[in-house]
């Protein structure tokens, strides 16, 4: 089983903002600005009384996609089965394209394996009953879900795609279904490893989630060199520095080539921060 480490959500450059760790430990990964989705913030459900436009406006996030404000977003991955109504035969979608999609394929990514999302997080809190950033908190890489790839569609080369899959970003959008890299990922129903849990879920927070070494900045990681040391990963040549390891500036995608340490710690950290 390969691990995939994939880089999603808000960042400096599409958002603008760190995503929240809600004060119950839930983490909402904010879904990218993109002016040519059709998605709007104030349609996806945090909770009965909120939206995700509400929970950004309370934490004064203004999405930005390149400088500019936007209303819209790319829902990418789709893990979060609460956030919008659902089919009764839907399956948690993740989509990639381009030199993301051709990477992931030169990789041999494939069915069962396993992807790890991760993204730019930080502590939040109650201020005079409105959720607010912790002003002191650090910025943080956290993984905030999984998802175990179940089927692999070539979106471009499918011309009846099943009509729960209509809503995704990668099948919606004309001009990604006439690109030959477009590739939608479907998650499996249930864990090979694990028949308990589903193919595909957010994680809740936790220190066993957070990526980031203490007291460094987000993207300088506290991996255990007992389990990672030998690792092959994607992007990362050269990554181990004097006490921490030095996560790519480049790349959405970081394969782990199969590796049974690195597969046994990957399962741990489901099972332990699993979210129904």
């Amino acid at each position: 089983m390969k691990i995939i480490l994939s880089r999603k959500g808000f960042d400096s450059q599409y958002g603008g903002y760190p995503s929240p760790i809600l004060p119950d430990g839930g983490l909402f990964s904010l879904p990218i600005p993109n002016p040519n989705d059709t998605l709007f913030y104030s349609q996806l459900i945090v909770d009965d009384h909120k939206t995700y436009y509400d929970l950004m406006v309370e934490l004064g996030i203004r999405p930005l996609y390149k400088r500019v404000p936007c209303p819209t977003c790319h829902l990418d991955p789709d893990i979060y089965r609460g956030i919008m109504p659902r089919s009764s035969n839907w399956k948690p979608l993740f989509g990639q394209i381009n030199s993301a999609a051709r990477h992931l394929e030169k990789q041999g990514v494939g069915v069962g394996d396993l992807f790890l999302f991760f993204g730019w997080f930080k502590q939040t809190e109650y201020k005079n009953k409105k959720i607010a950033f912790v002003q002191d908190a650090p910025d943080l890489h956290v993984i905030f879900g999984y998802m175990q790839v179940g089927e692999i569609i070539k979106v471009e080369s499918h011309s009846h795609l099943n009509e729960w899959m209509q809503y995704h970003p990668h099948v919606r959008s004309e001009q990604r279904k006439r690109n030959r890299t477009n590739t939608l990922y479907v998650a499996r129903d249930r864990l090979c490893f694990n028949q308990s849990l589903p193919g595909a879920s957010p994680f809740n927070f936790s220190k066993r989630v957070v990526l980031t070494k203490d007291g460094f900045s987000r993207s300088r990681w506290d991996l255990d060199p007992e389990i990672f040391q030998s690792a092959i990963i994607s992007y990362h040549p050269e990554p181990w520095k004097e006490g921490y390891f030095q996560s790519a500036r480049r790349g959405q995608e970081f394969v782990i080539k199969e590796n049974s340490k690195i597969e046994k710690w990957a399962k741990d950290l489901i099972i332990t921060n699993y979210t129904s």
